[in-house]
């Protein structure tokens, strides 16, 4: 866990304390103008590192009212919202921007409905808004949407041929579509543009895994991540590649670097599950389907997963598998996977 598939993970600023020790009193020092909501940005962020969530959070609430068009203080606090709860309780600034923020917070845990909603509105303030766009196209491939999603990454492609921002997610979805003609050439596409981001990496590893070169996927993606160590979606996608790949050890380091990065990664937890379920290790597997279960409790695949989980051999609880099947049929499970179990 210390090490990974890519070296040491964690980094300790050993300056941290100092650092913002001095952003403090800087920030005391000032007249209370936008220089200050940017100094209390900037504290928040060394707060965040020092894990003082509650400071940080009260600082970015100060910074956004003094200054609300701070995109990265909105970012920074979607990350410290466990619910919409949350949100409710805080006293932001009644700002355009505020929608942008819930929006993007709706898609962060998972309340797609809500964020797709969100987004119509912010679209009517802001019509033609690529952004909006593209958070609708991931709003419908969270939701399994696959089609909607892909229409809406096909135009904004159209719109700006050279984009790069959200093809990895369109990949995703050429992948479970199988659709090899298209993956190569969006992969060509953003080689040509920019082969030197994680994007592009990740968007060149799915084609390869798709060919069921799963060698080549990983060099992809762990070029992915040496450009990005914090690229989400490149520990994810390399975990499933060693599954694939049958290195259990690997695939469990990877998964956990993603769910450290972000414990809202239901696919990490779903993969730890999954890596555990192959080793026969069915408590472990169990406990990490729960996590991926409460993160998208309306996923048929959850509840596929633990029900498949309680009726193996180290457990042998059917009345909770049958539970599961039942709630995976009530999400509307279009594999018949639950059905099929329970006739």
């Amino acid at each position: 866990e210390t090490s990974g598939p890519l070296g040491a993970a964690v980094t300790v600023n050993p300056h941290l304390d100092q650092v913002t020790a001095e952003l403090n009193a800087a920030a005391a020092a000032g007249g209370g103008g936008k220089g200050d909501a940017f100094m209390l940005y900037l504290v928040a962020l060394t707060e965040i590192d020092r894990d003082h969530r509650d400071t940080a959070l009260n600082l970015l609430v100060q910074s956004l009212k003094a200054f609300p068009c701070n995109w990265g203080a909105w970012q920074a606090l979607v990350g410290l919202c466990d619910d919409l709860e949350v949100v409710s309780g805080l006293d932001l600034p009644t700002h355009w921007s505020r929608n942008y923020f819930l929006a993007a917070l709706c898609l962060e845990l998972q309340h797609n409905a809500e964020a797709l909603s969100r987004l119509q509105v912010i679209d009517q303030m802001f019509p033609g808004s690529e952004w909006v766009a593209c958070s609708a196209a991931l709003a419908h491939y969270n939701m399994r949407n696959f089609d909607e999603a892909q229409a809406l990454y096909e135009d904004l492609l159209t719109r700006d041929p050279a984009r790069i921002t959200g093809m990895d997610t369109y990949s995703n979805i050429l992948f479970v579509k199988e659709a090899f003609a298209p993956l190569s050439h969006l992969a060509h596409r953003l080689a040509a543009t920019d082969k030197y981001t994680p994007e592009a990496c990740c968007v060149i590893g799915n084609y390869y895994s798709l060919k069921g070169n799963h060698e080549r996927a990983v060099e992809n993606f762990r070029r992915a991540l040496r450009l990005s160590r914090h690229y989400l979606s490149a520990w994810t996608l390399m975990g499933h590649e060693y599954v694939e790949m049958k290195n259990a050890p690997a695939a469990i380091d990877a998964y956990r670097a993603a769910v450290s990065l972000n414990p809202r990664d239901y696919r990490a937890w779903y993969g730890l599950g999954q890596t555990y379920e192959l080793l026969s290790m069915p408590y472990y597997a169990l406990h990490y389907y729960r996590r991926a279960a409460m993160l998208r409790p309306s996923d048929p695949r959850m509840w596929c997963a633990l029900g498949h989980c309680y009726e193996s051999e180290g457990l042998r609880m059917p009345g909770l598998a049958v539970r599961c099947y039942r709630r995976a049929v009530a999400h509307g499970d279009r594999e018949g996977i639950g059905l099929a179990k329970l006739a």
